[in-house]
């Protein structure tokens, strides 16, 4: 049984500053979800994607990485290493949670640092997980499409779901296309008509789109 009889209050996320989003009954399994490097766990896109994984009986947890919790406006500077190491712990506290699937991404910085950690760094294997799901992956820098940030995404073998707008200057459709080929294990993305970086869409649920493709990836 996924988290057997366990009450929900004696869950404690307090190390990862990580807020839970509840199923009705026993969860299938965990959903990790940070930010991006100017937001944080409150960022209304990760509320809403939760609110769609506990409504298909997943606990959901949007969580912030260390350079937030050390300051609650601005951007990372210098945290890299400290944050991966906060996605790790994340995952670590999921995998003692259930014994069925862990899935971990997010949005834009955090899904790189995420993809990071499950890529390892060539002489470590990565952080296990069973899905890493992208929400408008930092291709690149705006207007600096020579300065991918692609060297890792050989080393990810798991399955992958990039979802992405085709309007993010970080990176168009067709880069993206490209990079995801260069994943170790098999791909997804989630093309979301019109959107910018922050994936509003007046016309597409984009939360479910994303649901449902990371749900695909699991068989």
């Amino acid at each position: 049984m996924i988290l057997g009889d366990m009450n929900f209050d004696d869950v404690n996320f307090d190390d990862i500053a990580g807020i839970a989003h509840e199923p009705c009954g026993d969860p299938t399994g965990v959903v990790l979800l940070t930010h991006g490097a100017g937001g944080s766990r409150d960022a209304p896109m990760l509320v809403r994607i939760c609110d769609e994984w506990a409504g298909r009986g997943w606990l959901a947890v949007r969580y912030n990485l260390p350079y937030r919790r050390r300051r609650p406006k601005g951007p990372p500077s210098g945290s890299a290493a400290a944050d991966r190491a906060g996605v790790a712990e994340a995952v670590s506290i999921a995998r003692e949670l259930t014994d069925g699937p862990v899935l971990a991404g997010g949005h834009s910085y955090g899904g790189r640092m995420t993809s990071m950690v499950v890529a390892g760094d060539g002489a470590d294997e990565g952080v296990a997980v069973d899905v890493l799901t992208l929400f408008s992956y930092p291709l690149h820098s705006p207007g600096k499409p020579e300065r991918a940030r692609t060297e890792h995404l050989p080393r990810i073998g798991v399955p992958t779901v990039f979802t992405h707008g085709t309007a993010d200057p970080f990176g168009s459709m067709d880069e993206l296309t490209a990079a995801a080929a260069l994943v170790g294990g098999p791909t997804e993305l989630v093309e979301i008509t019109g959107a910018r970086h922050d994936l509003n869409s007046k016309t597409l649920d984009v939360p479910k789109l994303a649901v449902d493709a990371a749900l695909r990836m699991l068989g």
